[in-house]
């Protein structure tokens, strides 16, 4: 006996809308590594949350025409799109805090490969990079991101929706809590590195002979560290926070 897989049309057109979705997501969201690695690598892990989402597949997705079925795997990539940017403002804000940090801390002086980007980048930025990859697995928000694109397939079917109205503007307001967290990060080490500045400053005003130069580096960039070691504890809270209005606003938007 023969025996033959006939795979339904509407199963396969479903899979082909979630793997636009799941795909769309992944481009953005901080997983360490993930967008440096192998392309197959990459296909199989949108391949294998796809399957993962099979529950929540459409029960029914009628066979379009291919201009159809274009428009429908461009708004599926773009809703991925949505969730993945909104997810990646997580690491941004940390990346903001590193940078503010590392510039007048004397760090981007001396740069360093990024084994996410493969640039040169200051310490301060691979480190908040590696950080931010931690973190996003500690606070579990890998199964958040599960959770929210299982509450889409519901909400939103693949096919028979539109993005929400207020998704923009939702975005932008995300966009701009990088400013709001990547400071908070940042402002006891800039506000001690200000009081170096002055302290120094002062100090070449009553002794002009002093070599400043080559002290203020060594001295800054140990301030930078003695700060940032002493504030480390509360990245994971300002992280958390950011990362709960993140997600508060994708359920919000899927809702």
């Amino acid at each position: 006996m023969r025996a033959s897989l006939a795979i339904p049309p509407s199963v396969l057109f479903g899979f082909l809308l979630v793997l636009a979705r799941v795909a769309g997501a992944l481009v953005f969201v901080p997983i360490p590594g993930l967008q440096r690695g192998p392309e197959m690598a990459r296909v199989v892990m949108a391949v294998a949350v796809t399957l993962a989402l099979f529950p929540r597949w459409p029960a029914a997705v009628d066979a379009p025409d291919a201009g159809r079925l274009a428009g429908w795997l461009v708004f599926e990539a773009a809703f991925g799109v949505m969730v993945g940017l909104a997810v990646s403002f997580l690491t941004e804000a940390l990346l903001m805090a590193a940078q503010v940090v590392g510039l007048p801390a004397g760090y981007a002086y001396a740069s360093m490969v990024d084994p996410q980007t493969q640039a040169d980048s200051g310490v301060l930025l691979v480190f908040a990079q590696l950080l931010a990859g931690l973190l996003f697995f500690a606070a579990g928000l890998d199964r958040e991101v599960l959770r929210i694109f299982a509450r889409s397939l519901e909400t939103f079917p693949p096919g028979a929706a539109a993005l929400p109205a207020s998704a923009g503007e939702a975005l932008i307001r995300l966009g701009a809590g990088i400013f709001t967290a990547g400071l908070r990060l940042a402002l006891p080490a800039v506000a001690l590195l200000m009081l170096v500045d002055i302290a120094l400053a002062l100090v070449g005003r009553v002794h002009a002979q002093l070599q400043l130069l080559t002290i203020s580096f060594p001295v800054k960039m140990l301030a930078a560290v003695a700060v940032l070691a002493w504030t480390m504890a509360l990245f994971p809270r300002v992280y958390a926070g950011y990362a709960g209005r993140a997600f508060g606003t994708l359920r919000e938007l899927v809702r």
